[in-house]
């Protein structure tokens, strides 16, 4: 009742702006010299580009995926399948705990089987615990448990850990020539534990500080051959830098974003950010360490206010050695995987820096999912981006969705592809899918 109550007053206040008598509406001027309406303004006029150019980008969005999806979501709600999932896994009268499964699967490593439990508000109002355990099998295990105190919607402290076992790492060679048929694997045992603390400011503008402490130690596996440790004692291939005798750091890190976008308005704006980490191993002799930062400016275009989100950014990241050992592998400057370059698998390219520029394409699809697309063009190098000319560069492009509900645990689903460099040939030899239920970063 009260719906049609409103429908009808707006109703009424649509004809009271009519024109006592109809004839007495005032005729328009013909358009006598030829020249048109009035002129547009040069931001409307340029809107015919993206729209060409992202065309292709809307049928995906609107045929592909947004349609199909929202069929599926308008029949489940239909059959009220959300609320009876939402009170079956979220317990207690305000659903601020609860226990999920879930799931991961990316196409060339083991899939994965997990929990995902949430406490909001636990003995005290701010308080969130998340625990999250994965597993396919004794030889692939992970489990995370993080502890939040949110003092408001811009401010928090988190503690973190997570341990993970995983016998299908791959390794393809560090440079920016790494070949896909390179690619050997090896077991990995790895540890985080960190504590940071994340303060907002100006529009959505962060500054993050932290500490913790990581170590990893390499393995061989029998999980695909060849592994590193079969191709290194082999003398094919030198072993990469920390892989025989792991390494045990303290870290520290820090991060500043600069963005003027605001959170709750338009997503039209600029963001600049500048990270920064340094870690120090302390298992081997003589100690040393590294530090590894990078900086990354983007603009983006709200096109027509309506969430669709152009952007274009780009992102240099450094390591430099600290002491006499190399920096082991994994904590040089990678690519592929969830960050940039998603069209290349995990581990797919290590050296001391990389140069990427990333154009991205983002659309709403429904109230906690998005769609993407992006292009980027980039590839790692030496120190100090040294050896870099433009035809050693790749190509990475990606399609996919992703939840935007929470940050500790993320939905993802994504298809990329990525290339050989352009002096190569820039032909097409990677490709990446995955879909599944991640940790959120």
């Amino acid at each position: 009742m009260k719906r049609h109550v409103l429908s009808l007053l707006g109703l009424a206040a649509a004809l009271a702006t009519l024109p006592a008598h109809a004839e007495e509406k005032k005729r328009e001027l013909p358009d006598y010299d030829g020249r048109g309406g009035a002129p547009q303004p040069p931001g409307r006029k340029a809107l015919w580009v993206p729209r060409l150019l992202l065309s292709p980008l809307y049928f995906v969005s609107e045929f592909v995926i947004r349609r199909p999806l929202g069929a599926a979501i308008t029949a489940a709600e239909r059959a009220e399948l959300p609320s009876a999932l939402y009170d079956f896994f979220a317990f207690g009268p305000d659903h601020k705990a609860g226990v999920v499964p879930i799931a991961f699967l990316e196409f060339g490593f083991k899939p994965s089987v997990g929990l995902y439990a949430f406490w909001d508000d636990a003995g005290f109002k701010g308080h969130q615990l998340r625990l999250r355990g994965s597993t396919w099998g004794p030889s692939w295990l992970s489990a995370t448990a993080t502890e939040r105190f949110v003092f408001n919607d811009r401010a928090d402290i988190t503690l973190n850990a997570t341990a993970t076992r995983r016998p299908d790492y791959a390794f393809f060679g560090i440079g920016p020539d790494a070949h896909q048929d390179a690619m050997m694997r090896y077991r990995g045992d790895w540890v985080d534990t960190r504590a940071e603390f994340r303060a907002g400011f100006w529009s959505s503008s962060m500054l993050e500080a932290g500490a913790g402490y990581r170590g990893f130690s390499f393995h061989d596996t029998d999980f695909d051959r060849p592994s590193v440790e079969q191709e290194a004692a082999a003398g094919r291939i030198p072993y990469p830098p920390g892989f025989q005798d792991g390494y045990r750091a303290p870290f520290g890190r820090g991060r500043l974003i600069l963005d003027s976008r605001d959170p709750k308005g338009s997503a039209t704006g600029v963001r600049a950010e500048l990270t920064g980490e340094q870690g120090v191993d302390l298992k081997n002799s003589p100690s040393s360490g590294w530090i590894r930062y990078s900086g990354s400016f983007g603009a983006f275009w709200d096109l027509g206010e309506s969430g669709r989100v152009l952007g274009l950014s780009l992102t240099s990241i450094m390591s430099d050695q600290l002491g006499q050992r190399p920096i082991p592998f994994t904590e040089q400057v990678t690519l592929g995987g969830t960050d940039l370059m998603p069209g290349f698998r995990p581990g797919r390219l290590y050296d001391r820096s990389a140069l990427v520029a990333t154009v991205r394409y983002s659309w709403p699809i429904w109230i906690w999912l998005n769609g993407s697309l992006q292009a980027a063009v980039g590839n790692v190098f030496g120190e100090h981006l040294s050896g870099f000319r433009a035809e050693r560069n790749r190509l990475s492009a990606a399609l996919g969705i992703e939840s935007n509900s929470s940050r500790d645990s993320v939905f993802q689903a994504v298809i990329g592809i990525g290339s050989e460099t352009f002096e190569s040939g820039g032909k097409i030899d990677s490709l990446r899918i995955a879909v599944g239920a991640r940790r959120g970063f």
